[in-house]
């Protein structure tokens, strides 16, 4: 997830001058998130996945040092190699999982990511137990929608590559059409890909064909009618997602309440999530974040709607800068949170440029909520969890809070 500076960077990044929660496991084969993905409507009713083990949970912790880095890379281009490659395995072997590195034309198409296009198949990923890759969103209408690919399965191979315990970013460039590290950028439309796919007991192989696609990354409606409540999914915090929810937020039923689904949310950029934050306070603190050791904060604009009835759902596919809201809209009584517990993801990355323009995006620390609590490892835990259901539920509580029902 990015932020709380905008993506839209120079042509060369000045060291540290962009701070990123960075989502880096949600990269999408197309769009943020999945760094993003979004399981959309596929993830209502879905349980959280599986949780890490204690040497995931180790993993996740460990930081790559930036200098080790940076060092590696300039020694492979006075080589004659690439910067990008001897800094991916540096990265690699720190156990750092939130961490990546960037071809210079795998991060071009991350800005693109950001803006909501892409050239893909229309497959976000996630990490999953064991080391494995699973589907965590489809978007309709896309390749792999119409191949029948469906949120839960588990990718096992891309063109012959193994997924297993391989770094997502690497599945992603896969699927995009170029190895991280590579010197070459993302595939073109009409280019072939072949996956090895598994559900349950079945396993199968499709082969697609990327194309150009667009994704709508908040959708506003009222599934129950002009007498319900409104109902705002965020599939990532891309450009303008803010400015969205608030016209949203601006055109609702003042008595008829609010649900803001951020289920199978897993980020985007952090300015986005304090500019959503910010439609339903009136300013105030929505994190509190570290870059080694040194505390900084973000903050809501003043004039939202603190007055309508709010219910936030959320589930193991919530992470990163989703999680930043929802704790930030749970910890100012702003909002009640239902569903299940989210994934936890809350570690604070830095990008900087590499001698072969490549970017590394290193972990530099981590974001709190208002009231100070961690979200890594640990997630957010719902005021009323749900499993099976949760939406209906949530109707249920937005209408004890003086919502629609």
């Amino acid at each position: 997830m990015s932020g709380p500076c905008s993506y839209d960077r120079p042509r060369r990044i000045r060291r540290g001058a962009a701070l990123t929660l960075f989502l880096a496991s949600v990269l999408a084969t197309g769009v943020v998130t999945g760094t993003w993905s979004d399981a959309a409507e596929g993830a209502a009713g879905r349980t959280a996945p599986d949780r890490m083990t204690s040497g995931e949970h180790a993993r996740k912790s460990a930081l790559a040092d930036r200098a080790a880095v940076e060092r590696a890379a300039s020694e492979a281009v006075e080589d004659g190699k690439s910067g990008a490659q001897a800094a991916a395995e540096v990265v690699s072997r720190s156990g750092d999982r939130w961490s990546t590195v960037y071809t210079p034309g795998e991060y071009e198409d991350f800005q693109e990511q950001l803006g909501g296009g892409y050239v893909g198949v229309g497959l976000w990923v996630r990490p999953a137990d064991g080391g494995r890759i699973a589907v965590s969103r489809v978007q309709p209408g896309s390749p792999a929608a119409r191949a029948g690919i469906a949120v839960g399965d588990r990718l096992r191979a891309v063109d012959g590559h193994t997924t297993r315990h391989a770094p997502v970013t690497e599945v992603v460039a896969r699927l995009r059409g170029a190895a991280s590290g590579g010197a070459q950028g993302p595939a073109v439309a009409g280019s072939p890909v072949t996956l090895d796919l598994q559900r349950g007991d079945r396993r199968w192989t499709e082969t697609l064909h990327r194309t150009r696609l667009r994704t709508r990354n908040v959708v506003v409606d009222r599934p129950a009618g002009g007498q319900g409540p409104t109902r705002v999914k965020i599939a990532a915090f891309t450009k303008n997602t803010g400015a969205a929810v608030r016209r949203a937020v601006r055109q609702a039923s003042p008595d008829d309440g609010m649900l803001l689904d951020l289920r199978g949310n897993t980020g985007g950029l952090v300015t986005e999530a304090v500019a959503t934050a910010s439609a339903f306070l009136d300013g105030g603190l929505v994190a509190t974040y570290d870059v080694r050791g040194d505390q900084r904060a973000l903050y809501a604009k003043r004039g939202g709607n603190t007055h309508a009835p709010l219910v936030v759902l959320v589930d193991g596919g919530t992470m990163s800068a989703a999680e930043l809201l929802a704790g930030a809209l749970q910890d100012r009584g702003r909002a009640v949170l239902v569903g299940s517990p989210t994934f936890g993801k809350g570690a604070v990355q830095m990008p900087s440029e590499l001698p072969d323009g490549s970017v590394a995006e290193l972990t530099v620390g981590h974001y709190r909520t208002p009231s100070g609590r961690t979200v890594d490892d640990s997630g957010l835990t719902p005021d009323l969890v749900v499993g099976s259901g949760a939406e209906k539920r949530a109707r249920t509580v937005l209408s004890g809070l003086g919502g629609g029902s």
